[in-house]
């Protein structure tokens, strides 16, 4: 009875998912998003309205997101966004963000399995967020996924996780500012023309060499061969320098100094040259910005779903949806089910055509 049993339930599961495969091949026709991202709302709620514990409802939560991404990866959706954890969520009580953590952890070492969603599809994971504000076994956890579906390349899970959209912008402005200011120091800083060291302050060493000022390493009481010997401090050229006066011959020492002089007199023009420059001084443009988003790793959302029929972002990919749509089916999270994928991509067909219209002209 039991095999039988067993055996039914086998038919009718290999039955769904033929039909399930006939179906996307229908709606295939049509443009497939490349990226969708979802807000996983209402797992709390779920487990309240079954009497519940808490962690029921973020158990349920986990499944319906397994199914979720096994039917985004078998329409063709490449990339899909989930709001795991907001940083506004460590605020909630210890015990529930406890949970939160430790079920999270459980349930990326389960995306290693060999078994796991992530191997069946060759999907590579990305944590997104601030993972320093995460507990240590998890951000050992989430570094150790990413590492091991680096090679992965077929399809991209990023769950967001200590994740903000406004900390994610502060991030990348500050990131964007640090690059800027390495640029501006290294304008300032070696810059070497006609053997000529500038940027760098009077009796300061470059790659070992105490480099003088070039008006008085170019001063009349200097010899052409003292003038243009940048081996040795300035006060050691200038004892050389005495020594020198009384051995070396006149006619000779009269003849370097006129070639000292030409060249030591192109070399200040030099310097008064690049002081009269004007420094270009590197602007933060918004590409800068944008390479350093968390979610740079990743093209901006084609849709977003969020469901308990809330139209909220909770700030979640603000920077990216400019341009995105928003669906919002009544379902809790745990009761988000093939049908409402469906329907969302849909409604993104038949609007898309205005929406890469709107694309192009920004």
């Amino acid at each position: 009875m039991e095999k039988s049993a067993i055996g039914a339930s086998q038919r009718l599961g290999g039955l769904g998912t033929f039909l399930r495969k006939c179906m996307f091949s229908v709606v295939s026709v049509g443009p497939i998003p490349e990226h969708i991202a979802f807000i996983m709302d209402g797992n709390r709620r779920y487990a309240k309205r079954r009497n519940l514990p808490v962690a029921e409802g973020h158990k349920a939560g986990y499944l319906a997101l397994m199914s979720i991404l096994r039917y985004c990866y078998e329409l063709g959706v490449k990339y899909v966004t989930v709001y795991a954890f907001s940083i506004d969520n460590f605020k909630r009580r210890p015990e529930e963000v406890q949970t939160l953590m430790d079920l999270l952890q459980e349930k990326i070492e389960v995306l290693l399995e060999k078994e796991s969603i992530v191997n069946q599809y060759g999907i590579r994971v990305y944590f997104i967020g601030n993972l320093k504000l995460l507990n240590e076994p998890v951000r050992v956890a989430a570094e150790k996924a990413m590492k091991a579906t680096a090679n992965n390349s077929k399809a991209v899970l990023l769950i967001c996780v200590a994740y903000t959209s406004c900390d994610e912008i502060v991030h990348a402005v500050q990131e964007s500012c640090n690059e800027k200011r390495n640029e501006i120091q290294a304008l300032n800083g070696t810059k070497v023309s006609n053997g000529v060291t500038y940027g760098v302050q009077k009796g300061e060493k470059i790659n070992g060499v105490m480099e003088c000022d070039v008006h008085k390493s170019c001063n009349g009481s200097l010899d052409g061969k003292a003038a243009l010997d940048t081996s040795k401090p300035c006060s050691e050229r200038d004892e050389a320098d005495e020594k020198e006066n009384t051995t070396v011959n006149h006619v000779e020492k009269d003849k370097g100094g006129e070639v000292a002089s030409r060249i030591c007199n192109g070399l200040i023009e030099d310097v008064q040259e690049s002081e009269k420059l004007p420094h270009k001084i590197p602007n933060v443009k918004l590409v800068d910005v944008e390479k350093h988003l968390y979610m740079a790793v990743a093209p901006d959302p084609d849709i977003m779903i969020r469901t308990s029929g809330e139209t909220r972002l909770s700030n979640f990919l603000l920077w990216q949806t400019s341009n995105c749509p928003l669906y919002s089916p009544a379902a809790l999270w745990p009761e988000l089910g093939l049908w409402h994928l469906v329907w969302a991509v849909l409604n993104f067909q038949r609007n898309h055509y205005y929406l890469e219209k709107k694309r192009k002209q920004m």
